[in-house]
C-alpha cells in the first residue's frame, strides 16, 4: 500500500526518509553524470556553470563552460575583459544577454568584494543577473552550505511527491525540509541527477524509483507538476520568433561591425520593418550591442 503523504503531513519522518532513498539511491550508482564543475569547489566557475545552465541543456554547455573559465579564469579576468568579449565567449549557448549579466556581476564582484564570489545568499542575489536558484546553488556547489537549489527537476519531484502544483514559498520550504544536515552539495546533486535521470518529465520510471512508496503521484493520473514553482513550462516556437532573429543578428557581431542595411538579410526579415527597428533597440537596451552612425557592434 503506497504511503500518503499530502503537505499537511509532510512531518519531520517522511523528509528524512525520502532524503535517504535519493542519497542512497546516488550513492549507489557506478557512473553518476559526470559534469566538470562538479570537480570544482571555486564559487566562480560555479557560477559561471550554473548561469550557463539557465535555459539550457546540460550537454550542451560542457565544451563552452570549458572554454570560457580557459579565457576568464576569475571575475577579475571576465570584468577586465568587456561584455564583449564574454558575449563573443557565447556562441552557440543561446540567451545572449546572461553573458552581459555576468560581466557585469563580475564587475561587482571586483569593486564591491575584492574579487571574490560572496558567501552569502544576500551578497549572491545584489548581483546582477543572480536570482533565488542561481544564489543557493553557489551556496551549496561552492560553499558546501546546506541550503536547498530548486530548479525544474527539484520542482517536478516536489510536486509529485506531494501530489499537486506548489507555490514557490512552500515549494522552498519542502526543499529546505529534505536537505539533511551536513550533506547539501551531495544532496543537491543527487536530487537534481534524481529528477533528470528517474522522475523525468516524460517517462518517469516510477517502477524503479527508490521513494515511490512515499510519492502521492505514482504516475497515475494528471501530473501535479505542470504549473508547480520551480517548474519549466514549454517555450515558444523558436522558428521566425524574435530570438531566432537576436541571436543572429549576435552571430553576425560575433564577426566584427555590421552596417545596419545589412541586418534585413541577416534576420531574414523585411527591409526597415519596425520589429527589426524594435529589436536593434532592445539589443542596444540590453547591453548587447552598441550603435555608431549606421554600424551596429559588440560592447567592449
Amino acid at each position: 500500500m503506497r504511503l500518503q503523504c499530502p503537505r499537511e503531513n509532510f512531518g519531520v519522518e517522511h523528509p528524512a526518509l525520502i532524503s535517504k532513498g535519493v542519497l542512497d539511491w546516488w550513492n549507489a550508482l557506478d557512473r553518476p553524470r559526470d559534469l566538470p564543475w562538479r570537480s570544482t569547489r571555486d564559487p566562480w566557475a560555479i557560477l559561471v556553470s550554473e548561469t550557463m545552465s539557465q535555459q539550457t541543456q546540460i550537454e550542451r554547455i560542457v565544451a563552452p563552460y570549458l572554454e570560457f573559465l580557459d579565457r576568464f579564469p576569475n571575475p577579475q579576468a571576465a570584468a577586465d575583459a568587456g561584455a564583449g568579449a564574454l558575449v563573443d565567449s557565447w556562441s552557440g549557448l543561446g540567451y545572449n544577454r546572461r553573458a552581459v549579466m555576468l560581466h557585469r556581476a563580475a564587475v561587482q564582484i571586483v569593486d564591491k568584494h575584492d574579487g571574490s564570489v560572496p558567501a552569502d545568499l544576500e551578497g549572491l542575489l545584489a548581483l546582477p543577473g543572480v536570482g533565488p536558484y542561481t544564489a543557493r546553488a553557489v551556496l551549496a556547489f561552492a560553499f558546501e552550505r546546506d541550503v536547498a537549489v530548486l530548479d525544474t527537476n527539484v520542482g517536478r519531484v516536489l510536486a509529485r511527491t506531494i501530489g499537486r502544483a506548489l507555490h514557490r514559498s512552500e515549494a522552498q520550504e519542502l526543499a529546505d525540509q529534505l536537505t539533511p544536515s551536513g550533506t547539501g552539495w551531495s544532496w543537491n546533486q543527487a536530487v537534481l541527477d534524481f529528477g533528470a535521470t528517474v522522475c523525468r518529465k516524460r517517462n518517469p520510471t516510477c517502477d524503479v524509483c527508490p521513494i515511490v512508496d512515499f510519492c502521492d503521484w505514482g504516475g497515475v493520473g494528471a501530473d501535479p507538476a505542470a504549473g508547480s514553482a520551480g517548474v519549466s513550462t514549454r517555450q515558444s516556437t523558436f522558428e521566425g520568433s524574435d530570438r531566432q532573429g537576436r541571436g543572429r543578428i549576435i552571430a553576425a557581431l560575433r564577426g566584427g561591425p555590421v552596417e545596419l542595411a545589412e541586418l534585413d538579410a541577416i534576420t531574414g526579415w523585411e527591409a526597415g520593418s519596425d520589429r527589426l527597428e524594435r529589436i536593434v533597440r532592445q539589443l542596444i537596451k540590453d547591453g548587447l550591442a552598441v550603435a555608431s552612425g549606421q554600424t551596429l557592434r559588440l560592447p567592449t
